[in-house]
Formats: structure tokens, C-alpha cells, sequence
């Protein structure tokens, strides 16, 4: 059971840089907040790269079409990390993160458009279990307690589950040919060099990348760095894990972030409020407890189907 440990392990350090990503873009990088977590983020990757070269010192010998499809998978990344902060911006990292469910939903999608595979009337089901969880958090009482679609947070995040789905098929296809260094390496390259050309490119994004690390560098390093191993460790032992288990498997665990997410947000809100406050009102528990458990039966079904 090394794999289901691994597994888990994951969702928990992803929950953690959840709320530090919530922590930065809200206290440190209020000003152009997107572009600046986004280039810290791809700029750190290349801390991987060292580790990795020592692990695997021939990754050079891959081949082209691996190259090309890894490089696919970190521009997936930053598309996914971009969806995600702008939902971050205006929402709590426990109501965004349900939509990450969605994952499963759209890989079987895909997996039925592109590839011509069939849907079973049990995974149809699941499916719908699943955006029906993701519905229950969709919407938010306003100041007159009138439902309100949350727009922004719905869009971007139903984007970020598509792009990840896709990042996942991917890496597994080129995972399995290569080997999990390898794999990983050209994805951190490719991340660490779109980095570089946002910041090169983009002034905008490079002022208040620069202000930023001027006027809080050490609070910001130091969190950013801590935020980056986190994320690098988590996508180490998923990628353990997958060669370890069926992907269907692995992806059990992945649920439970949204968990973590949760509960280490009201740790912090009856903890530490400084930090981060959850909205804790009776409506906001019962709708968010409500779409964690549908989602995550829905997610189970789906997977144990599949």
C-alpha cells in the first residue's frame, strides 16, 4: 500500500500551498497578484531541476516527441496555476477547490470525444453526482441574501480541472515510456523557461514582480520557496504513485484535498484569523460540508467504475 501513502500524502501538502498561495496573493501581492505568484511559481521550478539532473543525469537522452509533449504539459501548468489565482483573487481557497473534482469528470470526457471510448450508464451517474456537487458551491448569498453566481470563481475553475485532466493524460502517456525523472525534468524546464519569457515580455507582470520581492522580500521568498517544495514534493509522490498503481487508484486520494483545504481553513479562522478567516455563517458550512461529500461520492463512484 506505499502508493495509497504516497497518494495521500499529495492532497495534504497541495491543501497547505493552497492556503499559503491565498495568504500571498491577499496580504503580499494584492497589486498584480496573478502575475506575480505566477512568476514565482515557474521561476522556483527551476530548483527542481538540479535535484533532478542528480537522480537522473541522462535525461538529455529523451526523446523528441516526449520533449515536445512534456513541454505541452508545462504550459498546461501555467494555464492551470493562471485559472486558479484569478479564482483565488475574489474567493476562499475551500470553495474553489471543489471544482478541482471536476478532474475525473473531464479525463472520461476526453476520453469519450477524442479517443471514441464508451460511457457506462453508472459512470454517467457519477458524472452527474459530481457536477451537481460542484452546482451546491457555485452560487454565494450577496449582502440582501439574494443568490449570486459566482462567475469569475465558476469559469476559471471549470477551465483549470480541463487543463489539468489533460496534463494528467499526458504525463501518464509520456511517463510510462520514459521514466518518472525524465518526465519530470523537461516539465520543470519548460515551466522555469515560460517563466522567464512572462518576465522578459510582460512589464506589467515584471514591475510588480520586482516591487514585490523589494518591499517584502523575505516574508516573500521565504513563503514562496516553502510554498514551491511543497507543490514539487506533492507532484513528486503523485508521480510515484501512478507508476506504482493504476491512475484510477492514485486518484482515490485526490478528493481529500478538497478536505484538507477545508479543515485547515477553519483551523486557521478559529486559530489563527490573522492568517485566514473562512466564512463560518450556518448557510457557508452546510453548503460547503454538502458539495465536499457529494463531490467526493460522486468522485469515488466515477473512479471505482472506471
Amino acid at each position: 500500500m506505499t502508493w495509497f501513502f504516497l497518494a495521500l500524502v499529495a492532497p495534504f501538502l497541495y491543501a497547505v500551498t493552497n492556503h499559503i498561495d491565498k495568504a500571498l496573493i491577499s496580504k503580499y501581492f494584492k497589486e498584480g497578484g496573478v502575475g506575480t505568484l505566477i512568476l514565482f511559481s515557474s521561476l522556483l521550478s527551476a530548483i527542481a531541476i538540479p535535484v533532478i539532473l542528480f537522480f537522473e543525469p541522462n535525461v538529455l537522452t529523451s526523446d523528441l516527441s516526449s520533449i515536445l509533449l512534456l513541454s505541452l504539459v508545462g504550459i498546461l501548468d501555467i494555464a492551470i496555476l493562471w485559472c486558479y489565482l484569478v479564482a483565488l483573487e475574489g474567493d476562499e481557497p475551500s470553495i474553489i477547490i471543489v471544482f478541482y473534482q471536476l478532474v475525473p469528470v473531464f479525463a472520461l470526457l476526453f476520453g469519450f470525444i477524442l479517443l471514441g471510448e464508451s460511457l457506462s450508464y453508472m459512470q454517467l451517474i457519477a458524472m452527474a453526482i459530481v457536477m451537481f456537487g460542484t452546482t451546491l458551491v457555485s452560487v454565494e448569498l450577496d449582502e440582501n441574501n439574494r443568490f449570486k453566481l459566482r462567475r469569475k470563481t465558476v469559469i476559471y475553475m471549470t477551465l483549470a480541472a480541463a487543463a489539468w485532466a489533460a496534463e494528467s493524460v499526458l504525463f501518464k502517456y509520456v511517463a510510462l515510456e520514459e521514466n518518472v525523472w525524465r518526465s519530470l525534468f523537461w516539465e520543470h524546464l519548460m515551466l522555469a523557461f515560460v517563466g522567464l519569457l512572462i518576465f522578459i515580455l510582460v512589464k506589467k507582470y515584471r514591475l510588480h514582480f520586482l516591487k514585490a520581492l523589494k518591499e517584502n522580500s523575505g516574508a516573500i521568498l521565504g513563503l514562496n520557496v516553502t510554498n514551491e517544495v511543497l507543490y514539487m514534493v506533492g507532484n513528486i509522490t503523485v508521480a510515484f504513485a501512478v507508476m506504482l498503481a493504476p491512475v484510477a487508484l492514485v486518484l482515490l486520494a485526490e478528493p481529500m484535498q478538497a478536505f484538507f483545504v477545508f479543515i485547515i481553513g477553519l483551523f486557521l479562522s478559529f486559530f489563527f484569523p490573522g492568517i485566514h478567516k473562512e466564512k463560518i455563517t450556518a448557510f457557508s458550512l452546510v453548503q460547503k460540508v454538502s458539495a465536499l461529500t457529494i463531490t467526493t461520492i460522486g468522485t469515488y463512484i466515477l473512479l471505482s467504475v472506471t
